[in-house]
Protein backbone atom coordinates (compact mmCIF):
# COMPACT_ATOMS: atom_id res chain seq x y z
CA UNK A 1 0.00 0.00 0.00
CA UNK A 2 1.33 3.50 -1.08
CA UNK A 3 0.13 5.43 1.96
CA UNK A 4 1.65 4.72 5.18
CA UNK A 5 -1.77 4.62 7.35
CA UNK A 6 -1.46 3.65 11.00
CA UNK A 7 -5.43 3.87 11.88
CA UNK A 8 -8.31 4.55 9.80
CA UNK A 9 -9.40 7.94 10.29
CA UNK A 10 -5.43 8.46 11.56
CA UNK A 11 -3.30 11.04 9.14
CA UNK A 12 -1.45 9.23 6.86
CA UNK A 13 2.75 9.84 7.46
CA UNK A 14 3.34 9.26 4.32
CA UNK A 15 1.78 8.79 0.97
CA UNK A 16 4.60 7.08 -1.77
CA UNK A 17 7.38 9.86 -1.89
CA UNK A 18 5.33 12.22 -0.30
CA UNK A 19 5.30 13.48 3.16
CA UNK A 20 1.92 13.86 4.24
CA UNK A 21 1.45 18.27 6.39
CA UNK A 22 -2.52 17.61 6.77
CA UNK A 23 -5.80 16.55 5.30
CA UNK A 24 -7.55 18.99 3.33
CA UNK A 25 -10.84 17.06 2.87
CA UNK A 26 -13.26 14.33 2.29
CA UNK A 27 -15.62 13.55 0.23
CA UNK A 28 -17.81 10.15 -0.71
CA UNK A 29 -15.10 8.57 -3.12
CA UNK A 30 -11.42 10.23 -2.19
CA UNK A 31 -10.09 11.72 0.47
CA UNK A 32 -7.77 15.04 -0.21
CA UNK A 33 -4.06 15.13 1.95
CA UNK A 34 -1.65 18.39 1.97
CA UNK A 35 1.56 16.79 1.42
CA UNK A 36 5.38 18.32 0.58
CA UNK A 37 7.00 17.33 -2.92
CA UNK A 38 10.53 17.15 -1.57
CA UNK A 39 11.99 16.28 -5.11
CA UNK A 40 10.11 19.70 -6.75
CA UNK A 41 10.37 21.67 -3.64
CA UNK A 42 6.67 22.25 -3.56
CA UNK A 43 3.37 21.89 -1.48
CA UNK A 44 0.72 19.21 -3.35
CA UNK A 45 -2.86 17.62 -2.95
CA UNK A 46 -3.22 14.26 -2.84
CA UNK A 47 -6.38 13.18 -3.54
CA UNK A 48 -6.65 9.40 -2.56
CA UNK A 49 -9.28 7.23 -3.98
CA UNK A 50 -11.03 5.47 -2.00
CA UNK A 51 -11.59 1.50 -3.76
CA UNK A 52 -14.52 -0.36 -2.39
CA UNK A 53 -13.62 -4.04 -1.08
CA UNK A 54 -14.88 -6.42 -3.93
CA UNK A 55 -16.39 -9.70 -3.22
CA UNK A 56 -19.19 -10.21 -5.49
CA UNK A 57 -21.52 -8.97 -8.29
CA UNK A 58 -22.38 -5.39 -7.85
CA UNK A 59 -18.83 -4.94 -5.30
CA UNK A 60 -16.96 -4.85 -8.55
CA UNK A 61 -19.37 -2.98 -9.92
CA UNK A 62 -18.82 -0.51 -7.36
CA UNK A 63 -15.50 -0.72 -8.02
CA UNK A 64 -14.92 -0.23 -11.45
CA UNK A 65 -16.97 2.96 -10.88
CA UNK A 66 -14.64 4.24 -8.86
CA UNK A 67 -11.64 3.93 -10.74
CA UNK A 68 -12.92 5.51 -13.35
CA UNK A 69 -13.08 8.14 -11.04
CA UNK A 70 -9.13 7.62 -11.05
CA UNK A 71 -8.21 6.91 -14.68
CA UNK A 72 -10.47 10.23 -15.75
CA UNK A 73 -7.81 12.38 -13.45
CA UNK A 74 -4.91 10.34 -14.46
CA UNK A 75 -5.16 11.18 -17.75
CA UNK A 76 -4.85 14.54 -17.77
CA UNK A 77 -1.58 14.44 -16.00
CA UNK A 78 0.57 16.91 -17.51
CA UNK A 79 -2.47 17.83 -19.83
CA UNK A 80 -4.06 21.20 -18.34
CA UNK A 81 -2.37 24.16 -18.34
CA UNK A 82 -4.72 27.32 -17.22
CA UNK A 83 -4.10 30.18 -14.51
CA UNK A 84 -7.39 28.97 -13.27
CA UNK A 85 -7.53 25.23 -13.49
CA UNK A 86 -5.98 23.01 -10.84
CA UNK A 87 -3.06 21.34 -12.53
CA UNK A 88 -2.39 17.84 -12.41
CA UNK A 89 1.13 16.16 -11.56
CA UNK A 90 1.40 12.45 -11.27
CA UNK A 91 -1.38 9.74 -10.86
CA UNK A 92 -0.86 6.56 -9.28
CA UNK A 93 -2.22 3.29 -9.77
CA UNK A 94 -2.01 1.72 -6.55
CA UNK A 95 -4.32 -1.10 -6.43
CA UNK A 96 -5.46 -0.53 -2.95
CA UNK A 97 -5.02 3.29 -2.90
CA UNK A 98 -4.65 4.89 -5.93
CA UNK A 99 -4.19 8.43 -5.57
CA UNK A 100 -3.31 11.97 -8.03
CA UNK A 101 -0.93 14.35 -7.38
CA UNK A 102 -2.16 17.86 -8.42
CA UNK A 103 -1.21 21.06 -7.44
CA UNK A 104 -1.72 22.70 -3.83
CA UNK A 105 -4.10 25.76 -3.56
CA UNK A 106 -4.04 27.33 0.51
CA UNK A 107 -7.50 28.79 0.84
CA UNK A 108 -10.83 27.36 0.86
CA UNK A 109 -14.11 26.60 -1.64
CA UNK A 110 -16.86 29.07 -2.48
CA UNK A 111 -18.91 26.90 -0.81
CA UNK A 112 -17.91 28.62 2.21
CA UNK A 113 -19.64 31.76 0.27
CA UNK A 114 -22.57 29.97 -0.58
CA UNK A 115 -24.62 30.83 3.09
CA UNK A 116 -26.84 33.63 3.15
CA UNK A 117 -24.20 35.18 6.05
CA UNK A 118 -21.48 34.91 4.47
CA UNK A 119 -22.16 36.62 0.79
CA UNK A 120 -19.29 38.05 -1.40
CA UNK A 121 -20.00 41.48 -2.98
CA UNK A 122 -21.56 41.05 -6.22
CA UNK A 123 -18.67 42.26 -7.79
CA UNK A 124 -16.40 39.42 -7.01
CA UNK A 125 -19.31 37.41 -7.83
CA UNK A 126 -18.85 38.66 -11.20
CA UNK A 127 -15.43 38.34 -11.50
CA UNK A 128 -15.32 35.01 -10.47
CA UNK A 129 -17.93 34.15 -13.06
CA UNK A 130 -15.56 35.81 -15.70
CA UNK A 131 -12.47 33.60 -14.24
CA UNK A 132 -14.80 30.50 -14.27
CA UNK A 133 -15.92 30.75 -17.56
CA UNK A 134 -12.47 31.29 -18.95
CA UNK A 135 -11.03 28.54 -17.42
CA UNK A 136 -14.10 25.97 -18.27
CA UNK A 137 -13.65 27.30 -22.00
CA UNK A 138 -10.56 26.60 -22.26
CA UNK A 139 -11.18 23.02 -20.93
CA UNK A 140 -13.80 22.89 -23.47
CA UNK A 141 -11.08 23.27 -26.42
CA UNK A 142 -9.29 20.27 -24.65
CA UNK A 143 -12.24 18.08 -25.90
CA UNK A 144 -13.54 18.14 -22.45
CA UNK A 145 -16.44 18.87 -20.00
CA UNK A 146 -15.98 19.20 -16.65
CA UNK A 147 -19.81 17.79 -15.44
CA UNK A 148 -19.60 18.36 -12.04
CA UNK A 149 -18.76 21.82 -11.43
CA UNK A 150 -20.21 23.09 -8.14
CA UNK A 151 -18.81 25.48 -5.64
CA UNK A 152 -16.99 22.78 -3.40
CA UNK A 153 -15.14 22.38 -6.95
CA UNK A 154 -13.83 26.04 -7.34
CA UNK A 155 -11.01 26.92 -5.17
CA UNK A 156 -10.78 30.62 -3.30
CA UNK A 157 -7.11 32.26 -3.24
CA UNK A 158 -7.85 34.48 -0.56
CA UNK A 159 -6.72 37.77 0.38
CA UNK A 160 -7.53 38.18 4.04
CA UNK A 161 -11.20 38.51 3.39
CA UNK A 162 -11.65 39.10 -0.07
CA UNK A 163 -11.62 36.43 -2.80
CA UNK A 164 -8.31 37.41 -5.56
CA UNK A 165 -8.79 34.13 -7.16
CA UNK A 166 -9.88 31.18 -8.22
CA UNK A 167 -9.11 27.56 -9.87
CA UNK A 168 -11.20 24.68 -11.10
CA UNK A 169 -10.81 21.66 -9.48
CA UNK A 170 -11.66 17.55 -9.43
CA UNK A 171 -11.75 16.54 -12.68
CA UNK A 172 -13.39 12.61 -11.85
CA UNK A 173 -16.42 13.00 -13.41
CA UNK A 174 -14.56 14.34 -16.71
CA UNK A 175 -16.31 13.38 -20.00
CA UNK A 176 -13.47 13.36 -22.69
CA UNK A 177 -14.89 13.57 -25.74
CA UNK A 178 -12.86 11.64 -27.85
CA UNK A 179 -12.54 8.65 -25.32
CA UNK A 180 -13.48 5.13 -26.36
CA UNK A 181 -13.79 4.06 -23.19
CA UNK A 182 -17.28 4.41 -21.60
CA UNK A 183 -18.08 7.10 -19.40
CA UNK A 184 -19.53 7.51 -16.13
CA UNK A 185 -23.26 8.71 -16.81
CA UNK A 186 -25.49 10.72 -14.25
CA UNK A 187 -22.26 12.89 -12.32
CA UNK A 188 -22.92 15.74 -11.12
CA UNK A 189 -24.62 17.18 -7.90
CA UNK A 190 -28.18 17.61 -8.26
CA UNK A 191 -28.46 21.46 -7.47
CA UNK A 192 -26.04 22.22 -10.02
CA UNK A 193 -26.56 19.74 -12.91
CA UNK A 194 -28.52 20.59 -15.79
CA UNK A 195 -31.71 19.07 -17.02
CA UNK A 196 -30.14 16.92 -20.18
CA UNK A 197 -27.03 15.69 -17.94
CA UNK A 198 -29.52 14.29 -15.49
CA UNK A 199 -31.69 12.48 -17.95
CA UNK A 200 -28.70 11.25 -19.18
CA UNK A 201 -28.85 12.61 -22.88
CA UNK A 202 -25.65 13.59 -24.98
CA UNK A 203 -24.34 16.93 -23.51
CA UNK A 204 -22.07 19.25 -24.74
CA UNK A 205 -19.96 22.38 -22.67
CA UNK A 206 -23.67 24.01 -22.36
CA UNK A 207 -23.86 21.48 -19.32
CA UNK A 208 -20.91 23.18 -17.95
CA UNK A 209 -22.16 26.73 -18.35
CA UNK A 210 -25.55 26.13 -16.74
CA UNK A 211 -23.99 24.65 -13.82
CA UNK A 212 -21.62 27.10 -13.48
CA UNK A 213 -25.06 29.82 -13.62
CA UNK A 214 -25.98 27.89 -10.86
CA UNK A 215 -23.04 28.45 -9.09
CA UNK A 216 -22.97 32.15 -9.70
CA UNK A 217 -26.74 32.35 -8.37
CA UNK A 218 -26.22 30.38 -5.27
CA UNK A 219 -23.55 33.01 -4.33
CA UNK A 220 -26.03 35.80 -5.32
CA UNK A 221 -28.94 34.45 -3.28
CA UNK A 222 -27.36 32.31 -0.83
CA UNK A 223 -29.45 29.56 -2.21
CA UNK A 224 -29.86 27.30 -5.15
CA UNK A 225 -32.00 28.12 -8.48
CA UNK A 226 -33.84 24.82 -7.14
CA UNK A 227 -34.37 23.45 -3.29
CA UNK A 228 -36.41 19.97 -2.54
CA UNK A 229 -36.98 18.25 0.31
CA UNK A 230 -36.39 14.98 -1.59
CA UNK A 231 -34.32 14.07 -4.81
CA UNK A 232 -37.52 13.51 -6.49
CA UNK A 233 -38.60 16.73 -5.88
CA UNK A 234 -35.77 18.86 -6.86
CA UNK A 235 -34.99 16.61 -9.69
CA UNK A 236 -38.95 17.65 -10.83
CA UNK A 237 -37.93 21.61 -10.40
CA UNK A 238 -34.87 21.07 -12.30
CA UNK A 239 -36.63 19.86 -15.55
CA UNK A 240 -40.23 21.91 -15.22
CA UNK A 241 -39.85 24.67 -12.90
CA UNK A 242 -37.67 28.42 -12.75
CA UNK A 243 -35.59 29.73 -10.50
CA UNK A 244 -37.19 32.72 -8.49
CA UNK A 245 -35.98 36.13 -10.38
CA UNK A 246 -32.60 37.02 -8.23
CA UNK A 247 -33.64 40.41 -7.62
CA UNK A 248 -36.42 39.50 -5.51
CA UNK A 249 -33.44 37.69 -3.38
CA UNK A 250 -30.53 39.95 -3.08
CA UNK A 251 -30.97 43.92 -3.91
CA UNK A 252 -28.73 45.52 -6.72
CA UNK A 253 -28.70 42.67 -8.86
CA UNK A 254 -28.66 44.54 -12.57
CA UNK A 255 -31.19 43.26 -14.97
CA UNK A 256 -28.25 42.53 -17.72
CA UNK A 257 -27.08 40.47 -14.97
CA UNK A 258 -30.36 38.39 -14.13
CA UNK A 259 -30.83 38.09 -17.76
CA UNK A 260 -27.66 36.75 -18.78
CA UNK A 261 -27.89 33.62 -15.52
CA UNK A 262 -31.34 33.09 -16.08
CA UNK A 263 -30.88 32.48 -19.81
CA UNK A 264 -27.52 30.31 -18.75
CA UNK A 265 -30.21 28.20 -16.88
CA UNK A 266 -33.11 27.82 -19.65
CA UNK A 267 -33.88 23.76 -19.99
CA UNK A 268 -33.05 23.69 -23.83
CA UNK A 269 -29.14 23.98 -24.43
CA UNK A 270 -29.74 25.43 -27.44
CA UNK A 271 -31.53 28.25 -25.37
CA UNK A 272 -28.35 29.38 -23.59
CA UNK A 273 -25.05 31.39 -24.71
CA UNK A 274 -23.95 30.04 -28.05
CA UNK A 275 -20.45 29.43 -26.46
CA UNK A 276 -17.74 29.88 -23.18
CA UNK A 277 -16.30 33.18 -24.86
CA UNK A 278 -19.98 34.46 -25.04
CA UNK A 279 -20.98 34.23 -21.36
CA UNK A 280 -17.68 35.74 -20.32
CA UNK A 281 -17.51 38.87 -22.06
CA UNK A 282 -21.24 39.06 -20.92
CA UNK A 283 -20.01 38.47 -17.42
CA UNK A 284 -17.33 41.01 -18.06
CA UNK A 285 -19.42 43.90 -20.10
CA UNK A 286 -21.77 43.58 -16.33
CA UNK A 287 -18.15 44.94 -14.65
CA UNK A 288 -16.91 47.36 -17.57
CA UNK A 289 -20.51 49.13 -17.73
CA UNK A 290 -20.17 49.65 -13.57
CA UNK A 291 -23.36 48.08 -13.57
CA UNK A 292 -22.55 46.45 -9.96
CA UNK A 293 -21.08 48.82 -7.48
CA UNK A 294 -17.74 48.65 -6.63
CA UNK A 295 -16.51 47.29 -3.49
CA UNK A 296 -13.48 46.13 -1.71
CA UNK A 297 -11.88 45.54 -4.98
CA UNK A 298 -11.99 49.22 -6.12
CA UNK A 299 -8.89 48.72 -8.55
CA UNK A 300 -8.75 47.45 -12.11
CA UNK A 301 -9.95 44.35 -12.32
CA UNK A 302 -8.46 41.24 -14.16
CA UNK A 303 -11.28 40.94 -16.27
CA UNK A 304 -10.82 44.37 -17.13
CA UNK A 305 -7.17 43.93 -17.75
CA UNK A 306 -8.33 40.75 -20.12
CA UNK A 307 -9.82 42.39 -22.23
CA UNK A 308 -7.51 45.68 -22.48
CA UNK A 309 -4.78 43.20 -23.18
CA UNK A 310 -7.73 41.55 -25.93
CA UNK A 311 -7.76 44.68 -27.38
CA UNK A 312 -4.10 45.64 -28.19
CA UNK A 313 -2.50 44.88 -31.62
CA UNK A 314 0.71 43.70 -29.81
CA UNK A 315 -1.33 41.39 -27.98
CA UNK A 316 -2.81 39.60 -31.39
CA UNK A 317 -1.06 36.30 -31.82
CA UNK A 318 -1.46 35.23 -27.77
CA UNK A 319 -4.01 32.83 -26.76
CA UNK A 320 -6.16 33.22 -23.30
CA UNK A 321 -3.72 31.23 -21.50
CA UNK A 322 -1.02 33.45 -22.43
CA UNK A 323 -2.94 36.63 -21.88
CA UNK A 324 -3.69 35.36 -18.50
CA UNK A 325 -0.16 35.04 -17.72
CA UNK A 326 0.32 38.77 -18.65
CA UNK A 327 -2.34 39.74 -16.82
CA UNK A 328 -0.69 38.28 -13.60
CA UNK A 329 3.08 38.94 -14.47
CA UNK A 330 2.96 42.12 -15.87
CA UNK A 331 3.29 45.48 -13.65
CA UNK A 332 0.27 48.07 -14.58
CA UNK A 333 0.57 51.55 -13.64
CA UNK A 334 -1.19 54.38 -14.36
CA UNK A 335 0.74 57.44 -15.06
CA UNK A 336 -0.63 61.58 -15.41
CA UNK A 337 0.32 64.14 -17.56
CA UNK A 338 4.17 65.04 -17.88
CA UNK A 339 5.66 62.06 -16.17
CA UNK A 340 8.34 60.77 -17.59
CA UNK A 341 8.91 57.05 -18.31
CA UNK A 342 12.21 57.50 -19.65
CA UNK A 343 14.97 59.90 -19.67
CA UNK A 344 17.62 60.11 -21.75
CA UNK A 345 20.74 58.42 -20.85
CA UNK A 346 18.76 56.05 -18.56
CA UNK A 347 19.37 52.19 -18.68
CA UNK A 348 16.52 50.37 -20.34
CA UNK A 349 15.74 47.28 -17.96
CA UNK A 350 12.20 48.29 -18.64
CA UNK A 351 10.08 48.28 -21.87
CA UNK A 352 6.18 49.78 -21.49
CA UNK A 353 3.17 48.94 -23.79
CA UNK A 354 0.43 51.78 -23.50
CA UNK A 355 -2.64 50.24 -22.91
CA UNK A 356 -4.88 53.84 -22.79
CA UNK A 357 -4.08 57.49 -22.83
CA UNK A 358 -0.48 58.65 -24.81
CA UNK A 359 2.91 59.41 -24.65
CA UNK A 360 5.10 61.78 -26.23
CA UNK A 361 9.08 61.25 -27.88
CA UNK A 362 11.76 63.89 -27.65
CA UNK A 363 14.87 63.75 -28.84
CA UNK A 364 17.28 66.29 -28.18
CA UNK A 365 13.58 68.91 -26.84
CA UNK A 366 12.49 68.21 -30.35
CA UNK A 367 8.73 66.44 -30.18
CA UNK A 368 9.88 63.47 -32.87
CA UNK A 369 6.95 61.08 -31.97
CA UNK A 370 3.21 61.21 -30.86
CA UNK A 371 2.13 57.61 -29.51
CA UNK A 372 -0.98 56.07 -28.24
CA UNK A 373 -2.97 52.82 -27.59
CA UNK A 374 -1.29 49.98 -28.21
CA UNK A 375 2.15 51.61 -28.93
CA UNK A 376 5.36 50.06 -27.13
CA UNK A 377 8.40 51.73 -26.11
CA UNK A 378 11.64 50.93 -24.42
CA UNK A 379 11.66 47.68 -26.00
CA UNK A 380 14.58 48.69 -28.20
CA UNK A 381 17.02 49.20 -25.16
CA UNK A 382 15.77 46.34 -23.24
CA UNK A 383 16.69 44.23 -26.37
CA UNK A 384 20.32 45.45 -26.59
CA UNK A 385 22.72 43.10 -26.14
CA UNK A 386 25.34 45.45 -24.01
CA UNK A 387 24.75 48.09 -21.43
CA UNK A 388 26.21 50.42 -23.60
CA UNK A 389 23.13 50.35 -26.02
CA UNK A 390 20.93 50.12 -23.24
CA UNK A 391 20.48 53.84 -22.84
CA UNK A 392 17.69 55.60 -23.84
CA UNK A 393 18.48 57.84 -26.60
CA UNK A 394 15.40 59.89 -26.01
CA UNK A 395 12.70 61.63 -23.35
CA UNK A 396 9.20 59.84 -23.50
CA UNK A 397 6.84 62.08 -21.53
CA UNK A 398 3.25 61.23 -20.52
CA UNK A 399 0.91 63.55 -23.12
CA UNK A 400 -2.58 62.17 -21.99
CA UNK A 401 -3.10 60.12 -18.47
CA UNK A 402 -1.82 56.19 -19.32
CA UNK A 403 -2.22 53.34 -18.00
CA UNK A 404 0.58 50.99 -19.11
CA UNK A 405 2.05 47.56 -19.12
CA UNK A 406 5.53 46.96 -18.16
CA UNK A 407 7.98 43.90 -17.96
CA UNK A 408 11.45 43.78 -16.61
CA UNK A 409 13.69 40.96 -17.18
CA UNK A 410 12.88 38.98 -13.82
CA UNK A 411 9.22 39.12 -14.87
CA UNK A 412 10.00 37.87 -18.07
CA UNK A 413 12.36 35.01 -16.61
CA UNK A 414 8.46 33.95 -14.87
CA UNK A 415 6.99 33.26 -17.98
CA UNK A 416 5.99 30.31 -19.58
CA UNK A 417 8.45 29.54 -22.22
CA UNK A 418 5.13 29.54 -24.59
CA UNK A 419 4.65 33.03 -23.26
CA UNK A 420 8.04 34.18 -24.17
CA UNK A 421 8.13 32.78 -27.45
CA UNK A 422 4.79 34.99 -28.01
CA UNK A 423 6.78 37.97 -26.83
CA UNK A 424 9.75 37.44 -29.04
CA UNK A 425 7.47 37.21 -32.18
CA UNK A 426 5.45 40.27 -30.98
CA UNK A 427 8.59 42.11 -30.82
CA UNK A 428 10.19 41.53 -34.01
CA UNK A 429 7.09 42.36 -35.58
CA UNK A 430 7.70 45.96 -33.50
CA UNK A 431 11.28 45.58 -35.57
CA UNK A 432 10.08 45.38 -38.34
CA UNK A 433 8.04 48.06 -38.76
CA UNK A 434 9.76 50.55 -37.23
CA UNK A 435 12.83 49.53 -39.82
CA UNK A 436 10.07 49.89 -42.65
CA UNK A 437 9.06 53.24 -41.43
CA UNK A 438 12.98 54.48 -41.61
CA UNK A 439 13.17 52.60 -44.83
CA UNK A 440 10.33 54.82 -45.84
CA UNK A 441 11.93 58.00 -44.60
CA UNK A 442 15.31 57.30 -45.90
CA UNK A 443 13.30 57.19 -49.22
CA UNK A 444 11.14 60.11 -49.09
CA UNK A 445 12.38 62.40 -52.15
CA UNK A 446 11.82 65.65 -49.30
CA UNK A 447 14.45 63.90 -46.73
CA UNK A 448 17.67 66.13 -45.55
CA UNK A 449 20.75 64.67 -46.80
Amino acid sequence: MSADTAAPGRLPRQIGKYKVLGRLGEGATSEVFHARDEFHGRDVAIKCVRIPVRVTGNDEDDGHYFERFFAAEADLVGKLEHPNVVQIFDAVADPELPYVVMEYVPGTTLKKFCRPDALLSLEQVVEIGFKCAMALGYVSRQGLIHRDVKPANVLAVMDRDTVVDVKITDFGSVLKLDAERTAVHRVGSLAYISPEQLDGAVIDARADMYSLAAVLYHLIAGRPPFEGPTQAALMHQVFNEQPRPLASLRDGVPASLEALLQRALEKNPADRPGNWDDFAQSLAGVIARREVPRGKLQGVLDSERFNLLRGLDFFTAFGDVELWEVVHRAKWQRFNFGHALFKKGQEGRNFYLIAQGGVEVFRDGNKVAALGKGASVGEMAYLAPSPELRLHQADVIVSQTCTTISFNPEAMAQLSAGTRHRFDDAFIKVLVRRLHAAHEALEHPRRIL
